[in-house]
């Protein structure tokens, strides 16, 4: 899962400007942050960005997929791959930018608190 340098720039250039984000490297590939949520990853040279089902028709309208980390159909990732020419273009990868944000958000609602020890 490698990623080449010039993509990993122009793709944290490009969503740097719609906000402020972190990166971590995680599985050989890279995750994107913003306020500590994870909302986006990359993966050999591709951007998929955290879906459910408020966003994820957005996608399938765009015939885009689900990230497949191990190649299995049944076990997709609630991240799909972001067309090219939204990326290309600010105006219109804001709003998908803040819909992956918005899940990302609810995700981190749902998610069952851990045990105090």
């Amino acid at each position: 899962m490698s990623i080449s340098s010039g993509f990993r720039i122009y793709v944290t250039d490009q969503l740097s400007q719609i906000i402020p984000l972190t990166t971590r490297a995680m599985f050989g590939g890279l995750t994107f942050f913003h306020e500590g949520r994870a909302f986006a990853l990359m993966a050999e040279e591709r951007l998929y960005f955290k879906v459910d089902d408020s966003n994820r028709p957005d996608f399938e309208a765009k015939n885009m997929g689900p990230f497949l980390p191990f190649g299995d159909p049944t076990k997709p990732m609630a991240y799909y791959e972001l067309p090219e020419e939204i990326l290309e273009d600010l105006d219109q990868l804001a709003p998908w930018v803040q819909k992956a944000l918005n899940v990302a958000a609810s995700a981190a609602k749902t998610r069952p608190k851990k045990e105090k020890r």
